[in-house]
């Protein structure tokens, strides 16, 4: 599969998915990471999605969808594996294997979705922030986060004077710094605790679905018997949907 793949530089704040527009790549991210954005007829837009290098971009194709429904932006400068949408479809035709593993991840992103959902309608916005850092913090492999109020407000859906008294008060408890664009993450397990349980919950579903073997899972994400591990990026880091699948 590498050998039809190519390493490409994706810059931030780059479009690479336009909904309703035909899928020309898929992208394997290496260092760099994706926003998921869903859009009011290219007005107001919300982020219901983050792809790093523990996923792929290109999730439609499983379906047999060449045109996606949402937008694909670039929110982490880096490099990515390219592969064209016809070569892809070969390999997929080709591997039960890649093809299972991919339909797997899928799935994930589609509970991502749901849950994207759920959190922005029922959590608070200092819950909320305190997730979008921790995700964003996995997938940059940096403690620190260049980040403007006014793109977190894009991000989260929420006016610029809500991002700025959560952020304040994730400051004020010692969790993170913040000055002038820079967000400095100063204690990890407080900002988990600080999160809404949205972020364990996705960390714990990826891991049962992708990380575990089909008999070992559990409709809670957890071994049988076991009480699921506390979220860790490195699960994040090292895990790839491409590794492991037949060349």
């Amino acid at each position: 599969m590498l050998a039809g793949c190519e390493r490409v530089t994706l810059e931030a704040p780059q479009l690479i998915y336009e909904a309703e527009k035909r899928i020309q790549f898929v992208y394997f991210p290496l260092d760099c990471f994706a926003s998921v954005i869903a859009s009011t007829h290219g007005k107001d837009r919300l982020e219901v999605g983050m792809i790093g290098n523990e996923g792929m971009v290109g999730a439609p194709l499983l379906m047999s969808m060449d045109v996606p429904l949402l937008d694909v932006m670039i929110q982490g400068t880096g490099t990515a594996l390219r592969m064209r949408n016809a070569l892809f479809k070969r390999e997929l035709e080709y591997s039960s294997a890649l093809r299972r593993r991919l339909q797997n991840y899928a799935y994930v992103v589609m509970r991502q979705l749901a849950q994207a959902t759920t959190c922005m309608r029922f959590h608070l916005v200092e819950e909320r922030l305190a997730r979008w850092l921790l995700m964003t913090q996995d997938r940059a492999h940096s403690d620190v986060l260049h980040l403007t109020q006014e793109f977190l407000s894009y991000m989260l859906g929420v006016r610029r004077v809500g991002i700025s008294k959560a952020a304040t008060s994730l400051q004020q408890r010692g969790l993170i710094s913040y000055s002038r664009g820079e967000i400095r993450i100063l204690d990890r397990e407080g900002l988990i605790e600080a999160a809404c349980r949205c972020y364990r919950a996705d960390i714990e579903y990826y891991a049962n679905v992708l990380e575990k073997p089909h008999s070992e899972r559990t409709p809670h994400g957890q071994h049988r018997g076991q009480h699921a591990p506390a979220p860790s990026s490195n699960r994040m880091r090292k895990h790839n949907v491409a590794s492991g699948s037949s060349p």
